[in-house]
């Protein structure tokens, strides 16, 4: 409704339809203070609280129609004598109606909204990620990365063609570098160490699963064949998104982000059924990847290993072809081998 200010106004003739009757008729209306006056061509003079009418919002073009509280409707053809009278009356246009006129003030709130928008993306649903995620039962969380790694046998790996004593070497120094690091009072996470071949535009790389599955492939252990303690140290990488449950809050999101644009542009499609796809199309924030490079200095300080250890890493990664270092896997370490924030973080220059 309008605002309005007590006031009398001139008349304005209008049609009238009194909502018993199909016709309409002629009539006049003016106001008188919170009250709007019809006298309809045939019939006694009607008195209604403006605050009870609900006016029309000024257009360019189009009629003007004004609901009546008994049902009654009042049509005005002429737009621009319904706007005078309008003024004159005393009635000023709602706030919305102010700035929908306006291309200035449109334009403002345009990008208001799309700074707000902006914020929520970047900064709002990561924060409801992460308290969503750490309300999620770890039943669900592992059954989320059985889906995932259902998806990914067979499409983009296969079974590892590691002999079974180099895989159990590799597991077994693994796990004795984290039993060292529990006895220090480290917390590390359970875990499942899964070996697969990959596809040639997987690369060589590492994957964590929700639910604390890691996958490592052929290529990077052949790449780091002669480099145990980068090779752990990568594991250490993986085994630090199980532990901040990386996976499962990079799949939440992904399901805000979907509901998000549900509210905006419409077309919702259920984000966790597709789990597979949401993991190897998303990318970890440079804040989680960066916690997750804690935990591989965290296990290779305290192991006495030297972190720079890892710039052998990046280095031979970087030679890798093309299509290996663009690889889109958001789990792996090797998603981001040239960053030079990460090779100053290990002790790089």
């Amino acid at each position: 409704m309008p605002q309005t200010r007590a006031a009398t106004s001139p008349k304005l003739c209008l049609e009238y339809f009194d909502g018993r009757h199909a016709r309409a008729q002629r009539a006049e209306i003016w106001r008188e203070g919170q009250e709007l006056l019809l006298q309809p061509e045939l019939g006694a003079l009607q008195r209604h609280a403006l605050r009870r009418v609900q006016w029309p919002e000024r257009q360019r073009h189009g009629q003007r129609q004004v609901l009546l509280p008994d049902g009654g409707v009042l049509s005005c053809t002429e737009a621009a004598d319904w706007d005078r009278w309008a003024r004159a009356a005393g009635l000023r246009e709602s706030m919305a109606v102010h700035w929908a006129q306006s291309w200035r003030l449109t334009l403002t709130a345009g990008l208001l909204l799309l700074v707000l928008v902006s914020l929520l993306w970047w900064q709002g649903l990561p924060l409801a990620a992460r308290s969503l995620s750490e309300a999620v039962p770890a039943r669900l969380e592992a059954q989320l990365g059985e889906r995932t790694l259902d998806g990914l046998d067979g499409l983009l790996l296969t079974p590892s063609a590691l002999p079974a004593s180099q895989q159990a070497a590799i597991a077994a120094d693994f796990a004795a570098r984290l039993a060292r690091a529990r006895q220090r009072g480290e917390f590390w996470p359970e875990y499942q160490l899964l070996f697969r071949a990959a596809s040639p535009s997987l690369g060589p790389n590492a994957l964590a699963l929700p639910g604390g599955q890691i996958v490592l492939t052929d290529a990077l252990v052949q790449l780091l064949a002669d480099q145990p303690d980068a090779l752990a140290g990568v594991l250490a990488h993986e085994l630090g998104h199980v532990r901040g449950r990386h996976g499962l809050r990079l799949t939440i999101q992904a399901g805000l982000a979907s509901a998000l644009g549900t509210l905006m542009l419409g077309d919702f499609s259920g984000v966790l059924a597709s789990a597979p796809a949401v993991l190897r199309s998303q990318a970890y924030s440079r804040e989680l990847e960066l916690e997750a490079d804690a935990a591989a200095l965290q296990l290779l300080r305290g192991d006495g290993r030297d972190p720079r250890v890892m710039l052998v890493f990046f280095d031979r990664m970087e030679r890798q072809k093309p299509e290996q270092r663009s690889s889109a896997w958001a789990t792996a370490i090797a998603s981001h081998p040239s960053d030079s924030l990460r090779r100053r973080f290990f002790g790089g220059e």
